[in-house]
């Protein structure tokens, strides 16, 4: 496998996305928010949620509460009554607030753009900051269950673990399209929910 081939199999993926007009009108987790801390709060709290129920849940909770200090200073049972339809929503009021707490008192509100400083943070593992970063216009790759999946089925990584994908796929594609991979690739997997339908349009993929 090498970088030419693996650049072509994306961008056939990208093309079928371009031709499904579901996919082009959907709106995942991340996108639309425009403030900062609006995308990291939202990106943690669509962990195994649909993003269509986590953007309904995000829209009431900034509603509520519309800035990193008065969500800082929410009780965790507010949160809660709000986030209760995303999944893990205990664990997740949880963080959120955490978050928010060290995001106004460290930082004035604002999110590090810094990798390792948004590591630090309450409920943001790589893949939240991978997808934050590239939201906001940074070089990195997102690797969700999506992205996991295809890169695997391709032979693009062999990793089984999400570190090891994110690894591999820096090392194919060049910096200026590390943002297009999480984005395209879900809005894919979302439009083919069929394993079966999914598997057959990549192994014709493998073919380029």
């Amino acid at each position: 496998m090498n970088s030419e081939k693996v650049v072509r199999q994306f961008n056939k993926i990208k093309k079928i996305v371009s031709k499904t007009p579901e996919a082009l009108k959907m709106r995942l987790a991340a996108e639309g928010w425009g403030a900062e801390w609006k995308i990291l709060i939202i990106t943690i709290m669509s962990a195994r949620s649909l993003d269509e129920t986590t953007i309904k849940v995000g829209n009431k909770l900034f509603e509520k509460f519309d800035s990193v200090k008065k969500l800082s200073e929410a009780s965790v049972k507010d949160v809660e009554e709000i986030m209760r339809p995303v999944n893990f929503y205990k664990n997740k009021s949880r963080s959120v607030v955490s978050c928010c707490k060290v995001l106004f008192e460290k930082y004035s509100s604002k999110v590090p753009r810094d990798f390792d400083k948004l590591l630090e943070l309450s409920g943001v593992g790589r893949k939240t900051a991978n997808i934050f970063l590239s939201e906001i216009g940074e070089d990195a790759i997102g690797v969700d269950t999506h992205v996991f999946y295809v890169s695997n089925k391709l032979g693009w990584s062999k990793g089984g673990k999400p570190e090891k994908v994110e690894e591999d796929l820096k090392e194919f594609f060049p910096k200026k399209m590390w943002r297009e991979l999480n984005p395209t690739i879900v809005r894919f997997g979302k439009t083919h929910r069929s394993k079966k339908e999914k598997d057959r349009i990549l192994e014709e993929i493998k073919k380029i």
